[in-house]
């Protein structure tokens, strides 16, 4: 099983030590005439209301291996990275993970999620806002395949994004390189600078931005000052989407 599996938003902090060192988006500002062509959406967290119950399952996990940390640890130490960093980072801090660790806890969560998930509110309201314009979505995310068929199965939602849901293991490089939301835009044919992206944590926004995209920040659960110095626009309510999208 790919090691790709997204625990973005505010849950794990960074895995690398300073994303912000490797994608620049001082140089990506986008004057976009709204409405945008396409809007492309981080999963966990942004569609998702996933961020919980991982967490959770994660620091009782982490406790079982010799690795004693809180929820509000995991938010400062794992924001926006993939499991496989999640394994490296924690066996530095004194975890005794086996070898197939990954897999473990990959399906571990997988349970949990396919029992519990629960899609974010009003998301529902801004893919039917999204609908009625004829403005084109998708999905990218730092996630398998796997997690995404669970989660949005569970919540309704994949009938909606239909052949249009992107994952780090359909590119070389997973955030906060853009190659997701870049593929994403080029198969449907659309411009980057056409594109809106919506991430609730730093690494996804810098994808966004790093792709040549508008990114607006989700901050429903991570802290605005932590999307602010990235994103474009940052919004607390799902609701308030459709409205800063100009629909």
């Amino acid at each position: 099983m790919s090691p790709g599996f997204s625990v973005v938003s505010n849950i794990f902090a960074k895995l690398v030590r300073s994303p912000l060192t490797l994608w620049s988006s001082t140089d990506t500002n986008v004057d976009m005439k709204m409405p945008p062509e396409m809007v492309l959406f981080d999963c966990d967290g942004v569609l998702v209301d996933s961020e919980s119950l991982t967490a959770q399952t994660l620091c009782a996990d982490l406790r079982l291996h010799g690795l004693d940390i809180s929820i509000e640890q995991l938010s400062d130490l794992f924001l926006g990275g993939t499991i496989m960093g999640v394994a490296k980072r924690a066996r530095d801090m004194g975890a005794a993970l086996p070898d197939d660790w990954i897999d473990r806890f990959y399906q571990k969560m997988f349970a949990v999620l396919a029992a519990d998930v629960e899609a974010i509110a009003g998301i529902e309201f801004v893919l039917d806002q999204l609908d009625r314009a004829g403005i084109l979505y998708a999905i990218g995310s730092n996630g398998p395949h796997r997690k995404m068929e669970i989660t949005l199965t569970k919540t309704g939602l994949m009938q909606r994004f239909d052949g249009r849901v992107y994952s780090r293991e359909d590119v070389p490089t997973p955030k906060p390189a853009p190659d997701v939301y870049l593929k994403a835009a080029a198969d449907a044919g659309i411009a980057p600078e056409r594109c809106v992206v919506i991430e609730d944590s730093p690494n996804g926004a810098l994808a966004g931005k790093a792709a040549g995209m508008l990114c607006f920040g989700f901050a429903a659960d991570t802290p605005a000052e932590r999307l602010n110095p990235i994103c474009d626009h940052v919004f607390k309510e799902m609701r308030e989407l459709p409205g800063l999208l100009g629909l």
